[in-house]
């Protein structure tokens, strides 16, 4: 008993330590097992002319991942119009003669393609996170919750969601288990992970990193236009890699061993 003991002990020092170290604005995101998938059921399943429901988020599974860390935020203008100038990239398009529009410098970047928001990462030594890291981040410790708060419905107080405003600052909501920011709303999040509807039925329960090709990337999080059962953590959505779009922005990861 005592052993077990001082390894918990252990265990959470090198946790704290690890936190305690974290690079720059982002989280540590402990090595564990977790519940990926939906475990509550959909508005639309007991409708009898909805027969084909996308099962995509099926079969809930126990996931292993290693440590990682991952963005506090979404990557804002601010920070990606530094790496605009750094490295001699077209600004996004919607920029007004590639500025940043007034007053819009921390609200996170969009229009960016899947190629663009995994150069901005590895110019910084970073990745985009897989589609199961980026899931972990999002429950924190809990098992089975539908939104990164829990599982009441979101509220204006919780995300931005459901608007026609388009998206808002970054950290203008409570932070989650881990301490991350609009896990839910604001933009959808790019992935790492080729998309495959059909993936969680036959992915490796040890850091899965997705199929090893596809026509789609995965996106993650709901975005500011989307009602709430696109805000969940168990959602999947897709857009081509080339795909431009005001919803889509993404934020990055790293792994343990990078920083060591």
């Amino acid at each position: 008993m005592r052993i077990v003991f001082l390894s918990a002990c252990v265990w959470t020092l090198a946790v704290l330590l690890l936190e305690a170290v974290s690079p720059s604005g982002m989280v540590f995101v402990p090595a564990g097992t977790f519940l990926r998938g939906r475990s509550h059921p959909l508005p639309d399943e007991r409708l009898k002319w909805f027969p084909t429901l996308l099962r995509d988020d099926l079969p809930t599974r126990e996931i292993s991942l290693d440590a990682f860390y991952l963005d506090e935020h979404e990557v804002t203008n601010a920070q990606y119009a530094a790496f605009v100038k750094q490295s001699g990239r077209r600004a996004p398009h919607h920029w007004p003669g590639g500025k940043i529009p007034q007053g819009k410098e921390n609200v996170p970047v969009v229009n960016v393609t899947w190629d663009e928001a995994n150069a901005y990462c590895r110019s910084l030594g970073k990745r985009l996170p897989s589609e199961a890291e980026w899931e972990r981040a999002c429950r924190g410790l809990a098992i089975g919750i539908i939104y990164p708060w829990g599982n009441r419905p979101p509220t204006a107080q919780d995300a931005c969601f459901d608007t026609l405003d388009g998206p808002g600052p970054v950290k203008c909501f409570a932070p989650n288990y881990f301490g991350l920011y609009d896990m839910s709303g604001n933009v959808w999040e790019w992935c790492a992970d080729w998309y495959e509807k059909d993936y969680y039925g036959r992915a490796p329960e040890q850091n899965p990193h997705g199929p090893e090709k596809g026509l789609y990337r995965v996106l993650r999080g709901g975005s500011w236009a989307d009602v709430p059962k696109f805000l969940t953590c168990a959602y999947r959505s897709w857009a081509r890699p080339a795909e431009r779009s005001p919803n889509i922005g993404f934020r990055c990861a790293r792994s343990l061993r990078e920083r060591e």
